[in-house]
């Protein structure tokens, strides 16, 4: 809503009211801080913010300031706080950037103000002039009583005329709805009216703050051709999916329900709320752009370079992927990017120089030893350290039982033996063991992608029968007295040749260490190793972290005021989502996209996790749950978090245990300043329409499942905050950022596999006999893949240098509430503590999986929060607070 100009009217006093009225008149000093706008221009505030900043230093009126009571109305609008005169920008606190690094510039304000007015609790921003600015906060000092009045803004501001409402930001004071200023409440609630939009079906431009929901109905381009056409994910039973951020575009001339593409070159371009968008964080710039050229120029240079069947030759020549690098040929597109490139990151990124060399940096996993990773220890140790520790679980019952519907695939259960594995228990472990023994001691696991993928394989293996064929695998394993586990025995299964509906057809591999057996034991672990890294990316990473989080991010906008404790609990966690997912739907996950091209379930891969998906619960995604699900703890009392680890060296649920134990525990005591009893969580408006909106609309497709909680008890809503902020954060970082650590070096990761395993008396296994390294390659991730793939995982395995860590906020005055400073600074001091003893752990040579034999300590757990330095780049070192990449 526009507010009118309105201000104390002296017509018809008395010159002695006048009088009277200018002592009650105070000037209030303050500070502005204003962002520049570009991330990717280095140069100073005044030129490159405000395209000539000179024009607005000689307009003081393009930019206007005015407060508003928290307890002084208008007389004639006893619901509105009263609003002062326009205050206008003086000068410059420093004509040079305060800090290079965010490009912050500060001005000088003044106000002045009635002291009858009371205390300011918000403001109104009007920017006249003709380009918006980003505004990270107004300061006041000396405000009558209080001191200091802090508005903490973080908002692009547009030019008024862009705005059918006035822009108002409100002081770092936390409210609940019932608790707000009766001055301020109109206010609060017109700002969140203004961001809910007005629901008219038309194309969001980039002035917008309209948060909306939409079905994931952007991936296909039926325009284009009938292999570009996907199913609308969200909406319906058949395709359950959680919402993603409406951008309005129009439906395809093709299929009206599919929303319209916006080309290649305008990716970047692609609609989010003006305050998620990429821009003012110079390395999230460098995201954007880095994917946008991944796409627009990388992958016709590499598809002109390699074909898509073209395979290394040997291990060597792998390795010198990393020595010399690739020589790109020459291309109208790569040249026009080259001259766009204004940042030294995305030069680095790209490594393309005069003689066109695309480099790649050595993975971490080869920086000790070139082999270890293919030991059978480093192979079960990452199922608990490395890219997807969130699998593996207790094997319950042997041999292991499908949950498939037989009437619809037949038998799908193991053909594995006990025989073929007992030998090897005894053989590991020195002591002869029954398979039921060993069960009853929880002695063994399970990775186990069987049923995920047994139902797509009749679709996956027709994609590209030539070039690709998919195995469902089971990976038993034995836990050791160490706490290392070993692999027992791989199962490999595909449909029946009658049919999907007769069942599976098994063949059960075990372990070797010499002759053609060895190499057709590394072969069988490589498929498993396909198996997981499509589900690593496809469910664990795309959809457990960035595709379940976007429906809080946008409810929160919403329905909850930044006023709004919860909201300010939240906000931190949700940086940059929204953006990083409009990118990936625009060039990662879309119809023949990067990921279809690199990872094998191809152009089903998003209609596979949409089935995944249909069973997910909330109340299961934090890690305790999560972990008493997958068998691998069981609740126990006189146990730190009241859980016993069945394997006591597991690296991602011991560090993972004690990070969520530090957030249940911020989260605990953040909550109770607000919320000292229950029936303040049932009356508080904004939570339960947010809670609402949550359950009916963001995550609608599943709103009449029985899990959900009623949110009317503290523990509801704490437990719910926690699973929040624990997956946007710890698990997110847990599967992202040692991505190019593990999978830089894609034969320990392959994505694809594209031939049967060969079997004797065929030529391929006269062939593997012969030269083993060549099969393996020739049967792993093509040449083109890998390299495209390896790139793609470079980007998203970096850490920005202006990242803020779990721990950390981006303004220290992000509250005026004392109590939930000292509640804040109390959590930070137990993830320093964390630090400490994953340092230590990692240390301990008695703690084996901890590094392994790659001799890479695990760190992806690891707060960072006391490094203030923040380096960013490929570091598996941290955990950023939000969904950033």
């Amino acid at each position: 809503m526009k507010f009118p100009d309105l201000c104390t009217c002296t017509k018809g006093k008395t010159s002695e009211e006048e009088n009277e009225k200018k002592k009650q008149r105070i000037k209030i000093h303050g500070t502005v801080v204003l962002v520049k706008k570009s991330a990717l221009d280095f140069n100073d505030f005044v030129p490159s913010m405000l395209d000539g900043a000179h024009e607005l230093l000689h307009d003081r009126k393009s930019v206007s300031f005015r407060l508003i009571s928290s307890t002084t109305t208008f007389p004639n609008n006893p619901k509105r706080g009263m609003v002062g005169d326009a205050a206008y920008l003086k000068d410059w606190v420093n004509n040079r950037l305060t800090k290079k690094s965010t490009g912050e510039s500060h001005f000088n304000v003044e106000f002045e103000w009635d002291k009858e007015h009371g205390i300011p609790g918000a403001v109104i921003v009007k920017n006249k002039h003709h380009v918006e600015f980003y505004l990270k906060s107004i300061t006041l000092n000396d405000v009558l009583d209080k001191g200091c009045v802090h508005f903490v803004c973080n908002s692009w501001v547009c030019p008024a005329k862009k705005y059918k409402y006035d822009r108002v930001f409100f002081t770092n004071d936390t409210y609940l709805p019932s608790q707000m200023p009766e001055a301020l409440k109109q206010y609060r609630e017109e700002e969140l009216i203004s961001l809910r939009g007005d629901n008219v079906l038309r194309k969001l431009k980039e002035h917008d703050r309209v948060y909306g929901y939409e079905f994931y109905n952007d991936l296909g381009d039926p325009d284009k051709g009938k292999e570009y056409e996907r199913h609308v994910l969200g909406g319906s039973h058949e395709y359950p999916y959680p919402r993603r951020g409406r951008t309005g575009r129009k439906p395809t001339k093709k299929d009206p329900k599919t929303e319209s593409r916006i080309p290649l070159l305008l990716s970047t371009q692609i609609y989010v709320p003006r305050d998620e968008r990429f821009g003012h964080l110079k390395m999230s710039d460098f995201y954007a752009y880095a994917l946008k050229a991944l796409g627009q120029a990388m992958v016709p240079a590499l598809k002109t370079k390699f074909n898509k069947t073209a395979s290394f030759e040997s291990f060597k020549d792998t390795f010198e992927l990393y020595k010399d690098g690739i020589k790109l040929h020459k291309s109208k597109q790569l040249e026009k990017l080259r001259k766009k490139i204004h940042s030294e990151l995305l030069k680095e990124l790209l490594r393309t120089d005069d003689a066109e060399l695309l480099r790649l940096p050595l993975p971490e996993v080869l920086q000790a030893d070139e082999f270890a990773w293919r030991t059978d220890e480093e192979f079960a140790r990452e199922m608990l350290a490395g890219l997807n520790p969130v699998v593996i679980r207790r094997l319950e019952e042997f041999p292991p039982t499908s949950k498939l519907d037989p009437s619809v695939y037949g038998n799908q259960n193991s053909t594995i033996k006990a025989e073929q594995i007992e030998k090897y228990m005894e053989l590991i472990s020195g002591e002869r063991l029954s398979v039921i023994e060993a069960l009853e001691r929880n002695r063994l696991f399970i990775l186990d992608h069987h049923d995920t993928f047994m139902p797509w394989l009749p679709k996956l293996n027709s994609l590209d029968p030539e070039n690709m064929f998919i195995y469902a695998t089971r990976t038993i394993l034995f836990l050791n007295d160490d706490s290392t586990l070993w692999p027992l025995a791989i199962e490999l299964s595909w449909p029946h040749h009658d049919g999907l509906q007769h069942g599976a057809m098994s063949q059960v591999y075990l372990p070797a260490s010499e002759g053609v057996e060895e190499s057709i034991w590394q072969l069988a672990k490589a498929y498993v190793a396909v198996n997981d890294s499509g589900y690593h990316q496809l469910i664990s990473h795309w959809l457990n972290t960035h595709a379940v989080i976007e429906p809080f991010v946008i409810a929160t906008n919403r329905q909850l005021s930044v006023t709004h404790p919860i909201h300010k609990l939240l906000s931190p966690h949700y940086r940059d989502t929204m953006n990083i997912n409009a990118l990936a739907r625009q060039t990662l996950i879309n119809a023949a996209g990067i990921f279809e091209l690199t990872v094998f379930p191809g152009k089903y891969a998003l209609e596979m996790s949409s089935a995944i998906y249909r069973n997910w619960k909330l109340t299961e995604q934090g890690l305790p749950d999560d972990l008493l699900k997958r068998g691998v703890a069981v609740k126990d009392q006189s146990c730190d978090h009241n859980l016993q680890l069945l394997i006591e060296d597991y690296p991602y649920a011991v560090d993972g245990l004690a990070i969520w134990s530090a957030i249940e525990s911020w989260v605990n005591d953040y909550c109770s300043i607000y919320y000292p009893n229950d029936s303040l969580i049932q009356t508080d408006t904004e939570l339960q329409a947010w809670w609402k909106e949550i359950r009916d609309v963001g995550h609608g497709d599943l709103k009449n499942e029985k899990w959900w909680p009623d949110m009317h008890k503290f523990e509801e809503l704490t437990k719910t905050c926690t699973t929040i902020i624990w997956v946007a954060s710890a698990l997110h970082a847990a599967v992202n950022f040692g991505q190019y650590s593990y999978a830089g070096y894609l034969p320990n990761r392959p994505t694809i596999s594209r031939q049967r395993m060969p079997e004797a008396g065929t030529k391929e296994y006269d062939e593997l006999t012969m030269d083993p390294e060549k099969v393996f390659l020739k049967t792993i991730t093509s040449k083109l893949q890998t390299i495209l793939g390896i790139s793609l995982i470079e980007i998203l395995s970096r850490h920005s240098t202006d990242e803020v860590y779990l721990g950390q906020r981006d303004t220290k005055e992000w509250t005026s509430d004392e109590r939930a400073v000292r509640a804040f600074e109390q959590f930070k001091n137990r993830l320093e503590g964390i630090e400490k003893n994953i340092l230590e752990m990692n240390n301990d040579k008695k703690l084996k999986n901890r590094r392994g034999p790659v001799q890479m300590p695990y760190m992806l757990l690891y707060p960072n929060t006391s490094d203030e330095s923040h380096e960013g780049g490929l570091s598996v070192k941290g955990i950023p607070n939000s969904v950033s990449i």
